[in-house]
C-alpha cells in the first residue's frame, strides 16, 4: 500500500495561485487553476508519498482514491529535521586539525 498524505488548502498567493500544504511532511505547492493551469512545487516534502488534495472529504472522494489503489489517508508522524550546525565546516576543520592538516593558513591543533 502506498503512503498517502492529505494536502490542505492554506491560502491564495499574490500570483492568484492556490497554496496547498501537507501538515505531515511539509510539502507545499502553488496550483494555478484553468484556463492557464500550472503546478509549482514550493517545498518538496516527502517525494515518495502520494499527496491528495481534498477541499471537502466525502465518500465519493474516498471511493475514487481506493479505485486507483491509494487507500485511506494515513497520518504518519514526520521526524524532526536535524538542526543546521552553526558552522557547517566545523567537523571538517576539527578532523583536519586532528590529522595535522592546516586549513586556510590556520595553525593545526
Amino acid at each position: 500500500m502506498r503512503v498517502i498524505h492529505e494536502m490542505k488548502l492554506t491560502g491564495r498567493l499574490a500570483s492568484g495561485a492556490d497554496e496547498w500544504s501537507c501538515p505531515t511532511c511539509g510539502r507545499r505547492i502553488a496550483l494555478r487553476r484553468p484556463p492557464d493551469p500550472k503546478l509549482t512545487i514550493l517545498e518538496p516534502g516527502d517525494e515518495g508519498a502520494v499527496h491528495v488534495g481534498v477541499i471537502e472529504p466525502n465518500p465519493a472522494a474516498s471511493a475514487a482514491a481506493e479505485k486507483y489503489g491509494l487507500g485511506p489517508v494515513q497520518e504518519i508522524p514526520r521526524p524532526p529535521r536535524p538542526a543546521e550546525p552553526a558552522d557547517p565546516d566545523a567537523a571538517d576543520r576539527r578532523w583536519l586539525a586532528e590529522n595535522g592538516i592546516d586549513w586556510d593558513g590556520d595553525a593545526a591543533a
